[in-house]
């Protein structure tokens, strides 16, 4: 809902557990709270004859909404599912109809009638969007196993070839090649020192390298540069904290290694306590999942486990303070595999090293894959940093004609 709201948009999201619905609108995640549909339906249409900005949560069932929505003629420009359905036999996702806690009783005492009701409601789910995107709602796959499961119980989401699903992946359609195929990733940091100060000094040193990237980047990647830029620079308006003093920002190989480096000279030289670099598994190259983060690369090999164990070596290799490599990240266990870093800068010449290395093999290795299956944006950007970085080397792929080998007899 915050990311709504930043957007300029009317979000509604649902949310079945009313303890959890009501935490985020205390925390500032959501501005609303509406438990009855009549009531929904009505602060909608207001929002929307008023040009509104605003996030609602409404507590009940997401099936409820899009059917409802369907009837009374509200029309969804985008839609999308974030339900854990990687989990859906034990409370990732609420059957339609049944009340919260009589859900949860049935999970407990009766957890084969649950998974009929979960997977009668899949179908309904399946239907409404259905409807919706034949009136024109963008609808894209969170990779969180919506559709896989929803095929999994009947559910009409299969492409005409029986194979695709009917609707993308957000990484096939957007993500993908507008991001990680450029090397844009979800790069973090947390000040150790635990100080908003800290963070705030953080944000400045990103914003003033990003600019000065952006000033000297392609026209294909300026707008992911500005988009960025102004991410950052509205981070702390935002009030995107809950915790730990950090931040998540997407940046390219390029962003990322010298944001790493100003924060590294900014603790030597005494203006910020020491920073721990991460990043998210749903990354350029940290994990092998077919169903959302390598879910654009088409040459066959997104159904392949071995990149996110390359990174963890590689990153290990390169000077990276802890590895860890896991399976199942938002997706469910078996259908992918997450690798994950963190690097301790302390304002070292050891910490500066360690990270040009470690960083840009961190990046550039999924780039280089993603080049290998083909995909252009990619293919653009792993020759880029190959003329930034010489002693990058990297095999580029002999493009032929579909045609060429449409006529290929074996």
């Amino acid at each position: 809902p915050k990311a709504g709201n930043i957007a300029d948009c009317i979000t509604v999201c649902a949310e079945v557990n009313p303890k959890a619905a009501i935490k985020r609108h205390e925390q500032g995640w959501v501005d609303e709270l509406i438990d009855n549909m009549d009531a929904l339906v009505e602060r909608v249409r207001e929002a929307q004859a008023n040009d509104e900005v605003v996030s609602i949560a409404f507590i009940g069932n997401v099936v409820d909404v899009w059917e409802t929505f369907y009837e009374k003629d509200i029309f969804i420009h985008l839609g999308s599912d974030q339900t854990s359905l990687h989990n859906p036999w034990s409370g990732g996702y609420y059957p339609v109809d049944i009340s919260y806690d009589e859900s949860n009783r049935l999970i407990r005492e009766e957890p084969e009638l649950f998974k009929v009701k979960v997977q009668d409601t899949l179908k309904r789910h399946a239907d409404a969007v259905n409807k919706h995107t034949a009136r024109g709602t963008y609808f894209f796959d969170y990779g969180n196993a919506f559709l896989l499961e929803a095929s999994r119980a009947g559910g009409d989401v299969m492409a005409e070839n029986g194979i695709d699903f009917k609707y993308p992946s957000y990484v096939q359609d957007i993500l993908g090649p507008m991001c990680f195929d450029y090397g844009f990733g979800p790069f973090r940091w947390v000040c150790t020192s635990g100080k908003p100060e800290d963070l705030d000094r953080t944000d400045a040193i990103a914003a003033e390298v990003l600019s000065k990237i952006m000033a000297e980047s392609p026209e294909e990647i300026q707008q992911q540069m500005q988009d960025n830029i102004t991410w950052i620079k509205d981070a702390k308006q935002n009030k995107l904290v809950v915790g730990s003093q950090a931040r998540i920002l997407y940046a390219d190989s390029q962003g990322r290694m010298e944001i790493a480096k100003a924060f590294n000279d900014a603790i030597n030289r005494g203006e910020i306590g020491p920073v721990v670099l991460g990043r998210d598994h749903h990354d350029v190259s940290g994990t092998d999942s077919p169903f959302r983060e390598t879910s654009n690369i088409y040459d066959g090999s997104r159904f392949t486990a071995d990149m996110a164990i390359h990174n963890v070596i590689g990153d290990g290799f390169r000077g990276a303070t802890w590895v860890s490599i896991h399976n199942g990240g938002g997706v469910g266990w078996g259908e992918v595999i997450n690798g994950g870093f963190g690097m301790l800068l302390d304002g070292s010449e050891s910490a500066e090293r360690r990270l040009k290395s470690m960083l840009l093999f961190d990046v550039n290795n999924g780039i280089a894959r993603r080049s290998w299956a083909r995909n252009k944006e990619a293919n653009f950007a792993i020759q880029r940093e190959m003329a930034r970085t010489p002693k990058l080397k990297v095999t580029l792929a002999n493009q032929v004609d579909d045609d060429i080998i449409d006529k290929l007899t074996f």
